[in-house]
């Protein structure tokens, strides 16, 4: 049987020293502690973290939505972009860009990536004869890179609340309920072959879904993660208000079983009656610190949401920039920033980037449907840091965790193992230099098309 030694981890318990970890078939079997240093490679081991809301093929676009047009620029606009980039790619390109958005997730400190997938047809709208052809492409690059992979196939109907007709960019989205059903039954036969890959399944928002559609959504789908945007825009609450005479979050916990299963992703604008029924319920909100900044999407209540007992997970959302260490630091430093703080996510005496660290691993891990963790019966997936890095001098622990967060970042990343497997080494995936010319030559083509 297999086992990996490391010098230090961070396990369920806290931090151990000369740990070695058994693993089988990709899955840890045994967790062992206090081994003798020289049986150990010196390195510190963390567990890899969950970008629990991915978009991969908006990797692609990254740097084009950043130019100021005639009035304010706001997600609205960004999107508007968006729906032109998706007049270009191909299937063959989502699998391109997946690859290289999902090998940057790992050399960067996530391991696992929930996909909220809804790429659904071809570029004029067109189904595909198969309805899971991007979903199996979104599988082929979770396979090359080694990362696990929850596919979140999105449910998306209409164009705003109240049942609108879509408008032209989202033609590639659409489906209704007899379609969606042989979308998810695709699905599952897409990523059949990856191990412990999850299925989901993601009503987009309550602008693309209506009540009757997303009742019969969670009638057909009674287990698994399940997945939703909600009151990232203050415009989406002003337009649920007019809809239904609630707010985005105040409606769905009204009007749907949330609970652990569930996800609300951004969840931004909140009540304290919203936040506190939401940490009620169990359900994780899925916070994308560096999107929504980079969309100016506003704040989220994070130290009120953790004071009530929230449970939240981070995610890549559109991958304008791929990092674990960077979306954490994001989001505290939003929150000092709004409250003029410091150590906000934080408790009295504790490491503000283990606080963070640990709650995100548990937050994304629950919104995945997968264990995580140093422990028996997760997968085998870790990230190591250099103890030799200047910037990890003297520390160890939670110094060290907070000088990865707060400090160096991914530089300070040496070794990703996937599923028990070395995927990266010395900051660098062992696919990078295919996966990342691969990559060049789409974005080459699409820069002319868009």
């Amino acid at each position: 049987m297999p086992v990996l030694h490391f010098g230090q981890a961070l396990l369920p318990t806290g931090w151990a020293n000369g740990v070695a970890v058994h693993h089988e078939a990709g899955l840890i079997t045994r967790v062992e502690t206090g081994l003798e240093a020289a049986a150990t490679d010196g390195r510190i081991a963390l567990p890899g973290l969950a970008s629990l809301h991915s978009h991969s093929f908006q990797r692609g676009m990254a740097g084009l939505a950043e130019r100021r047009g005639q009035s304010d620029d706001s997600f609205w606009t960004w999107r508007e972009v968006m729906y032109r980039f998706l007049g270009a790619i191909t299937a063959e390109d989502v699998e391109t860009i997946a690859a290289f958005a999902f090998m940057e997730m790992l050399e960067r400190g996530f391991t696992a990536v929930g996909e909220f997938h809804y790429l659904h047809h071809q570029p004029d709208g067109t189904p595909y004869a198969n309805p899971a052809e991007n979903a199996e492409r979104i599988a082929a690059a979770a396979s090359e890179t080694g990362i696990a992979l929850t596919l979140l196939p999105v449910f998306y109907a209409h164009g705003g609340f109240g049942g609108q007709a879509p408008n032209s960019g989202q033609r590639r989205f659409i489906s209704d309920l007899r379609g969606f059903a042989r979308l998810m039954e695709a699905s599952g036969r897409a990523i059949s072959g990856l191990p412990q890959a999850v299925l989901g399944f993601a009503p987009h928002s309550l602008r693309a879904a209506m009540p009757d559609e997303l009742d019969a959504l969670v009638a057909a789908f009674p287990t698994g993660p399940a997945h939703i945007h909600v009151a990232e825009q203050m415009k989406e609450v002003q337009d649920c208000l007019a809809w239904s005479g609630k707010r985005p979050v105040e409606w769905l916990l009204a009007n749907q079983p949330v609970d652990e299963r569930w996800c609300l992703i951004h969840a931004t604008h909140l009540t304290e009656g919203e936040m506190q029924a939401l940490a009620r319920s169990g359900a994780v909100a899925g916070l994308c610190p560096i999107t929504e900044a980079n969309l100016g999407d506003g704040t989220f209540p994070g130290m009120d949401f953790l004071a009530s007992g929230g449970r939240f997970g981070v995610g890549t959302d559109s991958n304008v920039e791929i990092s674990a260490a960077g979306e954490l630091r994001m989001l505290e430093y939003s929150q000092r920033l709004a409250r003029r703080v410091r150590n906000a996510m934080s408790l009295p005496g504790l490491s503000t980037g283990r606080l963070l660290h640990d709650r995100a691993l548990a937050g994304g891990a629950q919104a995945l449907g997968r264990p995580m963790g140093i422990t028996p019966g997760a997968r085998a997936d870790f990230v190591t840091l250099d103890p030799e890095a200047p910037d990890l001098a003297g520390r160890d622990g939670d110094f060290a965790l907070d000088s990865y967060i707060f400090a160096g970042g991914h530089a300070l990343i040496d070794r990703v193992y996937a599923a028990g497997k070395p995927v990266v080494d010395r900051g660098r995936h062992h696919r990078h230099e295919a996966v990342a010319e691969a990559y060049r030559k789409v974005i080459h083509r699409l820069a002319g098309m868009i």
